[in-house]
């Protein structure tokens, strides 16, 4: 409960002083389990100091609300809303140096310093992960390293940051710790720095849990998307999925399908490969996670301005049992869903060496798909279903909803896409114009 929040709106909702003092520590009390005098001085500081703030209109303090809601415009859920956010953030971001930026929207960005490469990536935790810490670090540094990888960098270093809420068990700090170093001396890559933090200091109650762990990797050779071409291949490993599949089977009642995301497969095959000449043979790598085999489709074909289409038979076969049948039983689209599988996309000549190489780690590998020129209407994918159906094979607003609680986040009515992107526009055009205005203003008081 993040109880600053709430003072704030009822504030603006015209609430008087002492019916806000009496909600807040009604709150605090049902968290805290504190006595009611203390709920009430607690209360009455937080409302003190919220009320300091309102009406501040210092350009650097407010920004230009777009009206849409994180969760209403999908961000952080892996579809096309969420896409398009990022795009926005790459606006926002703006030109640079890099040799791969976000504007690519890649697995990992990339400098060129002399005659190597330095990639850098970060990845947060799994939200519905707060209870498990260790899971949760685990997962998150297993991805980290995949999207260091797949960019054909080897990993030197790991960092993390974790925010636990006020109420929270300081355990949580040493199991999440846990978490990531055991990956890390797994694949012998070191934990090196991070941040503790509280969320929100003494304004968040509760104990949920916020982390990310990243890495940073050098490369001689990079397998980015922009490399990808018409008459290429593409070819997957198998896939038990990480944090969203353990996800999937805590809060579905399948907690024994958790086990079976415990691997390294992915990183082992990565490895095999960046220790192998076959690596300067591959064009591009990426991980199936965002919004599933369709988002990642979506986003390489839109950076390679090409067409892919896709063999969902193949797919299929790839996809572990168990993953696949608790899915299944769930009515989950597993199309639509973070797999964790490799994806490597290379001219037709040099997939059997690529295969030779991975299936040495003992690990299943297929091709499923091929590269064409992008159609008349732009970059995009089809999909060939198991019946032998054609299919297009673009990206939902939402990744497949994998617990009970997102498939009624799905089920809810939706503003119009459109109408909620022209107020994402403006909101971003709006943070451009404050980064240039607050940049004059310091490089004016320069000496």
């Amino acid at each position: 409960m993040d109880i600053e929040s709430l003072a704030r709106q009822m504030i603006h909702e015209g609430k008087k002083p002492a019916d806000i003092i009496k909600t807040l520590a009604g709150y605090i009390q049902s968290v805290k389990h504190v006595s009611d005098a203390y709920a009430k001085e607690l209360a009455q500081a937080v409302l003190e100091e919220v009320s300091y703030t309102i009406g501040v209109d210092d350009d650097i303090l407010v920004y230009a609300r777009s009206g849409v809601g994180m969760g209403e415009f999908g961000v952080g859920s892996r579809g096309t809303g969420d896409f398009y956010a990022h795009r926005k953030i790459a606006e926002i971001i703006g030109e640079t140096d890099a040799t791969v930026g976000v504007d690519q929207m890649d697995d990992a960005g990339v400098i060129q310093v002399n005659d190597q490469y330095i990639i850098c990536t970060v990845d947060g935790m799994h939200s519905r992960l707060s209870e498990y810490p260790f899971l949760a670090a685990f997962h998150t540094t297993r991805a980290t390293l995949r999207d260091c990888l797949v960019m054909g960098a080897k990993p030197i270093m790991l960092f993390s940051d974790i925010h636990i809420a006020d109420d929270g068990d300081t355990a949580k700090i040493f199991d999440y710790t846990a978490g990531i170093t055991a990956v890390g001396e797994l694949v012998g890559v070191p934990l090196v720095a991070g941040s503790t933090l509280r969320i929100g200091g003494d304004m968040v109650l509760g104990d949920r849990l916020v982390g990310c762990v990243g890495c940073v990797g050098v490369a001689k050779h990079l397998t980015a998307r922009k490399n990808i071409e018409p008459g290429h291949i593409v070819l997957m490993t198998e896939g038990a999925g990480g944090g969203t599949i353990a996800t999937t089977a805590l809060f579905s009642g399948h907690a024994d399908v958790v086990s079976r995301t415990l691997n390294l497969k992915f990183l082992t095959a990565t490895q095999k490969l960046l220790e192998s000449p076959v690596l300067c043979t591959i064009s591009a790598m990426t991980d199936v996670t965002n919004g599933g085999l369709r988002g990642d489709i979506h986003e390489m074909a839109k950076t390679a301005n090409c067409h892919f289409l896709i063999h969902e038979r193949a797919v299929h076969d790839l996809v572990d049992p168990d993953v696949m049948t608790m899915l299944t039983d769930l009515s989950i689209d597993y199309l639509g869903i973070s797999l964790d599988a490799l994806l490597i996309v290379a001219p037709p000549d040099a997939a059997p060496a690529i295969i030779e190489v991975v299936e040495s780690a003992g690990i299943a590998i297929s091709q499923i798909g091929e590269v064409q020129h992008a159609k008349a209407d732009g970059p995009g994918a089809t999909l060939h279903d198991k019946e032998g159906n054609v299919h297009d094979f673009s990206p939902k607003f939402r990744e497949a909803p994998y617990t009970p609680i997102k498939k009624v986040v799905d089920r809810q009515s939706k503003k119009s896409f459109e109408e909620m992107k022209e107020e994402v526009d403006r909101a971003a055009q709006e943070a451009i114009a404050k980064k240039k205005r607050i940049m004059s203003y310091i490089q004016s008081k320069q000496p």
